[in-house]
C-alpha cells in the first residue's frame, strides 16, 4: 500500500492524477479573467478580473459559493485560488457544463490560505464551481479565481478511463493478499498502524499515510462530506505531522477515531475516492494508453499504489520509463509480454532499494505467474502465492 512507496506530500500525490493528459496540455491559459460569475454572496465579478487587490468577500459562519462561466465547454488543467487572511481550509472544486449538474474536481479541508495552486486536475465543464467553509465568523475573502483550460473541442481526445479490463475487486483482492494476508480488503478501512517505515500511521484500504499526504487528503475530503466528524480535529495535526514520521497531536485518540471513522459510509467513501483519483483511475488510464489489458493495468496499479507517482527510478514514473528503455510498449507497436516483462524487471530492481520490498513474491509469485500463464486478461479462476501463502479468485 502507500507506506510503501517514496514520500511524495500532498503536491506530488495531487500530481499523480496527471499521468495522462488532458491536464498537462501545452497551450492551457487562464480562461475564467472577464468571464461571467456569481456569488451566493457579495461581489462575484472580483474574484475574476484579474485583479488581486480586489477581493470578492463574505461575512458570517456558512458556507459560501463562487461559479464562473467560461462561456463553453472547456478541459480545465488547473486552478489558482489567491486569499486573502479570510481563507477557507475546507472547500470543494466542481464542474458542470449546464450549470446545474456537477461533477467533483476537487475537495480538501488542509487549505492553508495565501496562493493554492493546485495543478493536475482533469475536469471538462462550461462552469467552474468553488463551495468554501469560513474558518470563523469573519467569512472568506478571495482576491482572485483563475482556471486554467482550453476550450474542450481543440483539446486531444483523451484516452478513455473505464474498469472494464480490470475490476477494482479483482484488484483490491490482489493488492490485500500482499498487504494483509487476506481477500477481503473491504476489512481494511479501519486499519491503522505504525509500521515503522518512516511514513507515521499507515491506514484504509490503501495504505494511505500521515507523512505523505493522502491521509490528510482523506480526512479532508471526509470534513467536506461530513462536517463536524470525528476525525475533523485531527486536520491541523496531520498538516503539522505531513512529510514526517511523527504522531504528535495524533496517537492513540486518533488511531481509535479513525476505527470509529469506519463504520460511516461517507468516510470509506472518501477513501474509496482517494485511491480512485490517485491510484486506480490514473494507472488505468496510463495502462490503456500504453496498449495493456487488465494484467498491465493491475501490474501498473500494484506499483502505482507501493511507489507512488513520480519520475524517480524508485517511483511509478521512473519503472515505467526504464521498461520503455528496454522493450515497446503495445501502443508502440511492441509485444505485450515482452513490455510487461521489462516493467516487471524494473519493479523488482526498484522494490529492491528498500529492505521493506526485499521480499518480491508479489511479483515473482503472482504477477510473473499470471503472465506466465498468458493470462493477460486476467480471466478467473486466477491462483497466486504471496510471501508463501496461496490465493484463489474463483469468479
Amino acid at each position: 500500500m502507500a507506506a510503501r512507496r517514496t514520500a511524495a506530500g500532498i503536491g506530488a500525490v495531487i500530481a499523480g492524477v496527471a499521468l495522462v493528459a488532458p491536464s498537462a496540455y501545452a497551450a492551457d491559459a487562464v480562461v475564467s479573467k472577464g468571464r461571467p460569475a456569481a456569488a451566493s454572496a457579495g461581489s462575484a465579478a472580483r474574484a475574476v478580473d484579474g485583479k488581486t487587490s480586489t477581493r470578492w468577500t463574505t461575512s458570517g459562519r456558512g458556507a459560501q459559493w463562487l461559479r464562473v462561466d467560461l462561456g463553453a465547454v472547456s478541459a480545465v488543467s488547473r486552478v489558482r485560488l489567491s486569499w486573502g487572511s479570510a481563507f477557507a481550509k475546507v472547500y470543494r472544486l466542481e464542474t458542470s457544463a449546464d450549470g446545474s449538474t456537477w461533477t467533483p474536481l476537487y475537495a480538501t479541508g488542509a487549505g492553508d490560505g495565501k496562493t493554492d495552486d493546485i495543478a493536475g486536475l482533469g475536469g471538462t465543464g462550461r462552469y467552474v464551481r468553488l463551495t468554501a467553509t469560513p474558518r470563523g465568523t469573519k467569512g472568506l475573502a478571495l482576491g482572485e479565481l483563475e482556471v486554467y483550460g482550453h476550450r474542450a473541442e481543440a483539446a486531444p481526445a483523451p484516452t478513455p478511463v473505464t474498469r472494464a479490463d480490470l475490476s477494482t475487486d479483482v484488484a483490491m483482492r490482489l493488492v490485500s493478499s500482499a498487504e494483509n494476508s487476506s481477500l477481503d480488503w473491504q476489512a481494511q478501512y479501519q486499519y491503522i498502524e505504525d509500521i515503522g517505515d518512516g511514513r507515521g500511521y499507515t491506514g484504509g484500504i490503501i495504505g494511505f499515510c500521515s507523512g505523505t499526504g493522502d491521509m490528510l487528503e482523506v480526512v479532508g475530503a471526509y470534513t467536506v462530506a461530513a462536517p463536524g466528524n470525528v476525525l475533523a480535529k485531527y486536520l491541523p495535526a496531520l498538516r503539522s505531522v505531513n512529510g514526517t514520521a511523527a504522531h504528535t497531536g495524533l496517537g492513540e485518540a486518533f488511531v481509535a477515531d479513525w476505527k470509529r471513522a469506519a463504520a460511516d459510509p461517507a468516510f470509506r467513501k472518501a477513501q474509496d475516492d482517494e485511491r480512485d483519483r490517485v491510484y486506480f483511475n490514473p494507472a488505468i488510464a496510463q495502462a490503456k494508453a500504453d496498449g495493456l489489458r487488465a494484467l498491465g493495468q493491475f501490474a501498473y496499479f500494484d506499483a502505482l499504489v507501493m511507489h507512488g507517482p513520480g519520475n524517480d527510478a524508485a517511483s511509478f514514473g521512473g519503472i515505467r520509463k526504464a521498461a520503455l528503455a528496454k522493450a515497446k510498449s503495445p501502443a508502440q507497436g511492441g509485444d505485450e509480454t515482452a513490455f510487461l516483462n521489462a516493467f516487471l524487471d524494473a519493479r523488482v530492481a526498484a522494490m529492491r532499494t528498500e529492505e521493506a520490498h526485499s521480499d518480491t513474491s508479489r511479483v515473482d509469485t503472482a504477477q510473473r505467474a499470471f503472465l506466465a500463464a498468458g493470462n493477460l486478461d486476467l480471466r478467473p479462476p486466477l491462483s497466486w502465492k504471496v510471501y508463501g501463502d496461496s490465493y484463489t479468485i474463483t469468479a
